[in-house]
């Protein structure tokens, strides 16, 4: 029955392109007057005819029936994304996670589950691909999705941990180390339980950052998803001291922000952040070649995202401590800063590093120097941002403070002059930027009055 449907269709195509060479090739229709029209509805009512014909003929073909294997028991439909579970049954990923978000047993065998990791069926997928090659079968694509994750039982995490330090290949410990990264960006729990209850976990966490070297380098998957479980981690604040003094942390992390991607000098910096949440941390970040690797981040890279974490780990390591502060400015925290800011990139994270440092002589020596008043007056001028007309406006006011010199405070009269700018911030900014521009405002009326009083002393005494 289906070899002679498909004849019948075979032949049904040739007559059509009989039909329409004729049409294209020998001139059918292309007289005047009623023989013309007769050809015409000829030609119509043949291709009309056939293809009605073949419509009739193609829907008598029998559907393609899908291999039971390849179809998922949850779903009834063909897999996508086939995954094992622990009872070694293959399911369509997005239905067997969200039946694992309620149930702890396989669906099909009904046994309870000894874990609940998924691994992707890479054979099985392979198979349907060129099933539906072969058969020329519409099989649909991956739909992206927000991606539901499974809070593991605890004992699931040691051997998850063993995948990602001695791995029986570089593809499992990849997808066990990514893995891990989704488990702890969801759950704290099992942030809490890695540092707490798996032994030396850290240690082995960072065994292939470690000990692959260049091998490692060259697989930025593994690097990023690695580094994004220890970032994970390290925001539980009763294991940042634990994670900082682990003698692989910071020389890895000070590694990543020299040589990773910049995904990974991002993750970096901002676990070093999350880190320098505690004092003697800031310390032991501080005594170490990390707090340059960011200072050379900032200034070097023209990603945003890894400059503006590395702005804010510099913020926190400084943030009351004054040793990191001087150490950050000897090591080029300056020049850095204000290279971004005459670039205007990443300005509002770098004006307020600037604010954080600015009552800094050698600070103020270098914006006076290179001119950077202008660019921030520019930025208080422009921004929307009440944070950095607040951070800009500081920056001003620890500049001038306590000036007595009419021509230096010039620049902000002409501002004033120009473009208003104190005055509308006295009545438009926040509380703290309101204060700092009308404090501002009254300096230059005293020094105007000073001067004016000078002058006509002056005056006075060539009369």
């Amino acid at each position: 029955m289906t070899e002679s449907t498909e004849a019948n269709a075979d032949t049904l195509r040739l007559e059509l392109h009989k039909v329409l060479t004729e049409i294209v090739h020998d001139g059918v229709g292309r007289g005047g007057g009623k023989d013309h029209l007769v050809e015409t509805d000829a030609i119509d009512e043949a291709v009309t005819r056939i293809l009605t014909c073949l419509g009739k003929v193609e829907s008598k073909k029998p559907p393609v029936v899908v291999p039971k294997e390849f179809i998922c028991k949850l779903s009834k439909t063909i897999m996508i994304e086939p995954v094992i579970i622990a009872s070694g049954q293959t399911f369509e990923k997005k239905h067997i996670t969200k039946w694992l978000k309620h149930n702890t047993t396989c669906p099909e065998t009904k046994a309870v589950l000894s874990h609940l990791c998924l691994t992707p069926n890479h054979s099985i997928n392979e198979l349907i691909t060129q099933w539906c090659l072969v058969n020329k079968y519409d099989r649909p694509d991956p739909q992206p999705s927000d991606e539901i994750v499974i809070e593991m039982f605890t004992g699931d995490i040691e051997p998850l941990l063993h995948r990602i330090s001695s791995p029986s290949s570089v593809a499992d410990q990849i997808e066990a180390a990514k893995e891990l990264a989704l488990q702890t960006s969801k759950f704290v729990n099992v942030c809490d339980f890695f540092v707490k209850e798996l032994y030396d976990s850290i240690t082995r966490l960072l065994t292939p950052l470690s000990n692959f070297g260049d091998d490692v380098d060259s697989n930025p998957e593994l690097q990023e998803n690695i580094l994004t479980s220890l970032l994970n981690i390290s925001t539980v604040e009763k294991s940042q001291k634990i994670i900082a003094e682990n003698p692989l942390v910071i020389p890895l992390l000070t590694k990543s922000l020299r040589r990773g991607t910049d995904q990974t000098k991002t993750v970096s910096a901002a676990t070093l952040t999350s880190l320098s949440g505690i004092d003697s941390n800031k310390i032991i970040i501080g005594n170490s070649e990390a707090l340059k690797a960011l200072i050379d981040l900032i200034g070097d890279s023209d990603d945003l995202s890894a400059t503006g974490e590395a702005g804010y780990a510099v913020l926190n390591l400084c943030s009351d401590e004054s040793e990191n502060m001087e150490k950050a400015i000897s090591e080029g925290l300056i020049l850095a800063v204000l290279k971004k800011i005459l670039a205007g990139r990443n300005v509002e994270n770098m004006v307020s590093i600037l604010t954080s440092i600015s009552t800094n002589n050698q600070v103020k020596e270098k914006i006076e120097e290179l001119g950077i008043v202008c660019d921030i007056l520019k930025i208080l001028r422009n921004t929307s941002c009440l944070m950095t007309g607040e951070n800009a406006i500081e920056v001003l006011f620890k500049m001038f403070d306590g000036i007595r010199d009419t021509a230096r405070l010039g620049i902000l009269q002409e501002e004033e002059l120009l473009y208003k700018t104190f005055t509308k911030l006295a009545r438009q900014g926040s509380d703290r930027a309101a204060r700092k521009a009308q404090e501002i405002l009254q300096w230059m009326e005293m020094f105007a009055e000073k001067e004016k009083c000078q002058k006509m002393l002056e005056l006075a005494a060539l009369n």
